[in-house]
């Protein structure tokens, strides 16, 4: 019972809890509550804006092409870039939020998100434009590690749903809104608009947090392993750039998605090896012995999979809708974003109830939901009805909302405290490759089946629409497929002992509930 044994050395050992320790908890004091609300309601607002702008660039990418005068493939580098930034940086939050303060750590991550969005704002061509979305994308790396680890401090372990329902919001809500929120600003707007209109959100909160947010962690010096951090670079970014490239091999070749992917899984797995070395000293960048938790392993597998098959909707849908059936670019915006507003109306609620039920009565039924929604979107075609696109998105919002919040929830809160940092650095790292394997695989896949299609002679309509359908229903079938482990990875996720009941202590012996 690697979960018991682990609570039990951290609640006879102060050290072993020492970023936590000391950390103002709800009832620690007079008035805490209320400041622990301001500082969770910033964070989260300051998330929101800088996951948005994750999504937010893959409708402009025609604007851009026209005004900047850039192919497709040089287009897409504003979201691959962003992502491969996140993917290099998130790794090393675990060290940050150990070593520096709270305050400090959120001001570093809203200044630089700022300054990359002044830079976008401002550019006057593709290159710094690029550079601007690099500079963002660095801000946002840190800020949902360090949101995830100040409520996992702050919170009581009983409450936790409730305000993990939250970070859903902003976790899944904020991506999925992004398309339709740059729809909009579009058909009235420049492009700059889009950078325009974040940026003075962005800092009015890093004003407001600089004076309100106070220091909740007890930072500890740790060491900075500086191979950790070259490998962890070329692991995480090459898998996730060689799973970005996939898309453009037809074009481009495959060459370089298999060189990158390669030197990506062995740097992974060099990575591994030197955590797991580095731990035994606690001086691992990312500590590995977060995955001795059950319940935090399982609930990765099926977290990482319902990115996958979020994002990799994300991406289908509007293509289907404009190549298919034929709708422009704010019509798709406005469809898609009932299922985003719903999600985001769920997901508190979800919380809730995962306060009181725990993670199976809700993750269960939604992993259920994602597949089933998935098995029907592998029937769509020229003469789908936009009415069944738009029930199948809003009933997959539904789904996924029951997912996100009790898998975040459950892996997270069953990690001692000594852990909460690399913890919520590896749920970061797996969202974001995830995300970029769900969107290479779904569009790999649409690609494949529109080629076979196209050479097979697909009839009815035209040529190219019937293809295109063909294409699409192919990649659904595989994210189908794929839903089902899902299910499976869900049942095996159970309630953290320490939000059954507030203040019960493991006993020596005890079991840990299943429930």
């Amino acid at each position: 019972m690697t979960d018991q044994a682990t609570r039990r050395t951290t609640a006879t050992d102060p050290a072993a809890g020492a970023p936590g320790a000391g950390a103002v908890s709800p009832g620690g004091r007079s008035g805490a509550a209320g400041s622990n609300r301001l500082v969770i309601g910033l964070l989260l607002v300051s998330a929101f804006v800088v996951i948005l702008n994750e999504t937010i660039m893959g409708v402009a990418l025609p604007r851009l092409m026209r005004d900047l005068d850039i192919t497709a493939t040089t287009g897409q580098w504003l979201t691959t870039a962003f992502m491969l930034t996140m993917a290099v940086v998130i790794p090393v939050t675990g060290f940050l939020l150990q070593r520096f303060n709270t305050r400090p750590v959120f001001m570093w991550a809203m200044s630089l998100f700022s300054l990359g969005t002044l830079i976008s704002l401002l550019a006057p061509g593709f290159a710094i434009l690029l550079v601007g979305r690099i500079v963002q994308a660095s801000g946002t790396a840190i800020m949902m590690p360090l949101l995830m680890t100040t409520v996992l401090t702050l919170v009581e372990p009983s409450h936790r749903g409730r305000v993990m329902g939250n970070i859903s919001i902003v976790i899944s809500v904020a991506p999925a809104i992004g398309p339709t929120i740059s729809g909009l600003i579009l058909n009235v707007f420049d492009w700059r608009f889009l950078f325009g209109f974040v940026l003075p959100i962005a800092i009015a909160a890093l004003v407001l947090g600089m004076a309100r947010i106070p220091n909740v962690t007890n930072p500890r010096r740790v060491p900075l392993d500086v191979v950790s951090v070259i490998l962890s670079a070329f692991a995480f970014g090459g898998i996730v750039y060689g799973l970005s490239s996939i898309a453009t091999v037809a074009t481009d070749g495959p060459l370089v998605s298999i060189v990158s992917l390669v030197v990506g899984f062995a740097a992974l797995a060099a990575f591994i090896v030197r955590q797991t070395r580095l731990q035994r000293a606690d001086r691992a960048l990312l500590d590995l012995r977060t995955f001795r938790f059950r319940t935090f392993s399982f609930a990765i597998v099926a977290m990482a999979l319902s990115m996958m098959a979020m994002f990799g909707t994300l991406i289908l849908l509007p293509i289907y809708l404009e190549n298919v059936l034929g709708l422009d670019v704010l019509h798709v915006g406005l469809l898609l974003l009932p299922g985003g507003l719903i999600m985001g109306l769920l997901s508190p609620l979800v919380g809730a109830v995962y306060d009181r039920r725990g993670p199976r009565v809700l993750a269960v039924p939604g992993a259920v939901i994602v597949s089933a929604v998935l098995w029907a979107l592998t029937t769509v075609g020229t003469d789908t009805s936009v009415w069944f696109v738009l029930g199948a998105h809003i009933v997959l919002s539904i789904g996924l909302a029951l997912t996100f919040t009790p898998l975040f929830t459950a892996a997270l809160g069953g990690l001692t405290p000594n852990l909460y940092s690399h913890g919520s650095a590896v749920v970061g790292t797996a969202q974001q490759v995830a995300g970029a394997a769900g969107t290479a695989l779904f569009v790999t896949l649409m690609a494949i089946g529109t080629a076979s299609a196209t050479s097979g002679g697909a009839g009815g309509g035209t040529g190219a629409e019937d293809a295109a359908a063909a294409g699409v229903r192919l990649a659904f079938l595989c994210g189908a497929v794929i839903s089902l482990v899902g299910i499976v990875a869900t049942l095996f996720v159970s309630k953290p002992v320490e939000q059954i009941e507030p203040g019960a202590q493991v006993e020596s012996g005890a079991q840990v509930p299943t429930h």
